[in-house]
């Protein structure tokens, strides 16, 4: 059944049709098939080349599952981890870490707010971590932190970093050269359908992952660093996905990295100039918010405004999270739908809407 409805959400993202078709081919038995390891190895080094170097695992298991991976890897016990926040998903590391038995030191700024250098280097000064966490965009309120320097502090301590680069890896420059462990995922700026976490793995992260044996089987990042070369997978890979993620990384690298980017940013441009054009704010401003991500300010109404457009207009959108749900509209121009004609039908859409309402 032909289905017109528009997702312009920050994920899943619409998939294309060369992605879907490929996921369509005879299902290969992952386990036992040499050539099966031979095509993960390729989509790997493709991956490399997003990632700018260090190991690539993919693992089995939706974007959430690399953030506990990491956790779980990392963290022993007793280990100190520097959870620095300024949203819903780098307060989410804090938890995971408890959940290790590690010790979780939070060194939060208000949403609003960027990453407080300062404060984190004060944390380090006056404590030893083992391993330190952020977010690069936080999807739920569409902020993209400035982490170099961040990244450069923690270096100087010899701190391992953990990234979670969900909502930007494909669609936003990552500096990934500096990241230990940076981690992805299919549904996002790839625009691959949900089910895969992908993560590179720098030499420090390995080193500290097999000085210890984690409590985890599904979560333990260990067995992937060899698994491939040695041909096996420590559970069978969800082989239709990973077809899909291959054409899906074959599409953005026959693009070109650089057009990409600008396409993004050409996307996030037109979707907050018509914003203005309508009285919206951006949450928390137009200079600090991804090019994947915009996030409208609309206060009491985002519930209401989200289901008139999927009923009247077919196109849908996503509210904010948490203490945002009810007052941030978030319009997910990332992969696939990072184009303006796109952005054009959803913003038209959201000025007929407002009109009638107002």
């Amino acid at each position: 059944m032909p289905d017109d409805r528009l997702r312009m959400t920050p994920g899943p993202t619409e998939v294309p049709a060369a992605v879907r078709e490929r996921m369509s081919e005879s299902t290969p038995n992952p386990d036992v098939e040499p050539e099966f390891f031979a095509f993960y190895r390729d989509l790997t080094s493709e991956l490399e080349a997003i990632y700018g170097g260090d190991d690539i695992a993919i693992l089995g298991g939706e974007g959430i599952l690399g953030l506990e991976a990491a956790i779980a890897s990392l963290v022993e016990p007793g280990d100190r981890v520097l959870c620095i926040s300024n949203g819903l998903y780098g307060e989410g590391f804090a938890d995971f870490v408890e959940m290790y038995d590690g010790e979780a030191v939070l060194c939060d700024a208000p949403w609003r707010e960027p990453l407080d250098l300062d404060a984190i280097e004060s944390e380090l000064e006056d404590g030893s971590f083992d391993v330190a966490t952020m977010v690069h965009c936080e999807t739920p309120t569409g902020v993209l932190n400035d982490i170099e320097p961040v990244l450069e502090v923690l270096e100087d301590h010899d701190v391992i970093s953990v990234v979670d680069a969900v909502s930007s890896l494909g669609g936003v420059p990552v500096p990934t050269e500096t990241i230990d462990v940076c981690l992805g995922a299919s549904q996002k700026c790839f625009s691959a359908p949900p089910g895969l976490t992908v993560c590179s793995v720098s030499d420090r992260a390995w080193r500290k992952i097999e000085s210890f044996e984690t409590e985890s089987l599904y979560t333990d990042l260990e067995p992937w660093r060899d698994a491939a070369d040695e041909e096996w997978f420590p559970y069978t890979h969800l082989s239709s996905n990973l077809y899909g993620l291959d054409t899906a990384i074959d599409l953005l690298l026959e693009e070109g990295l650089g057009d990409v980017f600008e396409r993004h940013e050409a996307a996030a441009t037109r979707c907050r100039e018509r914003a203005a054009e309508l009285g919206l704010s951006v949450y928390p401003d137009d200079a600090r918010s991804s090019p994947t991500v915009t996030a409208l300010e609309v206060p009491g109404r985002a519930t209401a405004l989200q289901q008139t457009l999927a009923d009247e207009h077919d196109i849908v959108l996503a509210t904010g999270l948490g203490d945002l749900e009810a007052d941030v509209l978030r319009i997910g121009h990332m992969g696939h739908n990072a184009r303006l004609e796109r952005v054009d039908r959803t913003m038209d859409a959201l000025e007929a809407v407002l009109s009638v309402r107002d």
